[in-house]
């Protein structure tokens, strides 16, 4: 089964300064036909004003990680961390016991582009951490870059359950393979450009739904298409 989640179809939330696109429920857009994944729960697509941002807020027992397109992402935590996260960095907070913090653009002047994705636990209570890595865009041309897993391996950033996420910017005309083990399943992020998925097309904030199948194979149509592809259990 392989099901293309348009990003037209995707709920919208516009404050001013923040405009966001949600995969998934989220806030006050409820949809009960798209409450996630799997574990994956949430994916925001975020566009943040010059100077703006979330104030101070909580989280709890959930995995939250932020991947930024564009601009530069401000955090602050009640665990001590201050970081600013930019292109081909990615962030992991683990909220497990509670947590609170804020995000704010980092710029300014001008505009912050980012995901904002939450992974369910594989348990609650567990403490609060924090971790930020940086993955080179040679290290994701025409390949699947691991960047999240459980165990950490490939200097991936660790999430808490059986979640994997690979990234990938592929040049027009390449592709990609992954094989699926029986029971699992994966969804395609389209973070640019326009891709097929097992013969499937989606572009730029495009989601795809993969089940039943033994090998994922995503070929780019664009120059510099790039994907993110979560492996699920």
């Amino acid at each position: 089964m392989i099901e293309v989640r348009h990003a037209a179809e995707r709920g919208t939330a516009n404050f001013g300064w923040l405009d966001s696109r949600h995969t998934f429920s989220f806030g006050h857009y409820y949809d009960p036909d798209h409450m996630g994944f799997g574990a994956l729960r949430v994916i925001n697509e975020d566009r943040v004003r010059p100077g703006a941002g979330f104030d101070t807020h909580g989280h709890q027992d959930m995995e939250i990680i932020s991947y930024v397109l564009e601009g530069a992402l401000e955090h602050k935590d009640s665990i001590g961390t201050g970081s600013v996260i930019r292109p081909g960095d990615v962030q992991v907070m683990s909220a497990g016991t509670g947590i609170r913090h804020s995000e704010f653009n980092h710029s300014k002047k001008e505009p912050v582009h980012f995901l904002q994705i939450w992974v369910l636990p594989d348990k609650k209570g567990l403490a609060p951490r924090y971790d930020q890595k940086s993955f080179p865009a040679s290290e994701k041309r025409d390949r699947l870059r691991l960047v999240g897993s459980p165990d950490g391996r490939d200097g991936s950033i660790v999430i808490h359950q059986d979640t994997a996420i690979y990234d990938a910017l592929l040049s027009r005309g390449h592709a990609v393979t992954h094989a699926l083990k029986t029971g699992r399943k994966s969804w395609v992020q389209v973070v640019g450009g326009a891709v097929e998925v097992n013969g499937k097309a989606a572009s730029a904030g495009d989601g795809v739904a993969v089940e039943d199948e033994a090998v994922l194979s995503i070929t780019s149509r664009a120059n510099d298409s790039e994907v993110l592809v979560f492996d699920l259990a």
